[in-house]
């Protein structure tokens, strides 16, 4: 297989948090950008893995490495589950996240900690030089803390509250986070999975 991996996201914070995670396969992780792929991705799905297997397809008819793409989220239980798949559009493509922090703790004033719970998901695709795929899903359980802390991480992480460390997902360090993560979890069972792959295919 090949030796690189293009993973489909423009996303630097994301970027990094992967090629710490998949040091360990000894391939060489890219975006987008520093793969020279420039595609418009519609995610119009209706699930996770449908969104993540829509970007990894879309980058590898462009290229013959393997692609790897994620689409991941933050279910609130008192939102009914929003933003859920919204997650990255939620309030707007371009709106900070500073402000959805900003207006989920408001949504979420004055409600007792047992209802504020809520879980971060990622599904993770692959597609294989053969154009086959895989996909795997990982969750992180939590709940919504009652304000912003932490600098580390991005996106939702400031308003994240992971029980087991006492901490928001921005103040773990980033082994703590890529060990607990639902990207961590999901990347580790996506390792699994093309070793497998290379197992069945190398024979």
């Amino acid at each position: 297989m090949n030796e690189t991996i293009i993973f489909a996201t423009g996303n630097q914070g994301k970027v990094k948090e992967i090629q710490m995670i998949l040091a360990d396969m000894g391939k060489k992780v890219l975006s987008m950008k520093e793969a020279g792929i420039f595609v418009d991705i519609e995610e119009n799905g209706s699930t996770y893995e449908e969104n993540a297997l829509a970007k990894a397809r879309a980058v590898a008819a462009c290229t013959d490495c393997l692609v790897m793409a994620d689409d991941s989220g933050l279910e609130i239980d008192y939102l009914h589950g929003e933003p859920g798949i919204y997650s990255a559009r939620y309030l707007g493509e371009d709106t900070p996240y500073s402000i959805k922090n900003a207006v989920i703790l408001e949504r979420l004033a004055g409600v007792p900690e047992e209802k504020r719970t809520a879980r971060f998901v990622c599904a993770i695709a692959a597609v294989l030089p053969d154009k086959t795929y895989l996909t795997v899903r990982a969750v992180i359980e939590g709940r919504i803390a009652q304000e912003e802390k932490g600098s580390h991480g991005f996106g939702y992480d400031p308003i994240f509250f992971v029980p087991e460390f006492g901490r928001t997902t921005a103040e773990l360090t980033e082994e703590e986070k890529n060990k607990v993560s639902h990207r961590g979890k999901a990347l580790e069972q996506m390792k699994e999975e093309l070793r497998r792959y290379e197992g069945n295919h190398c024979q």
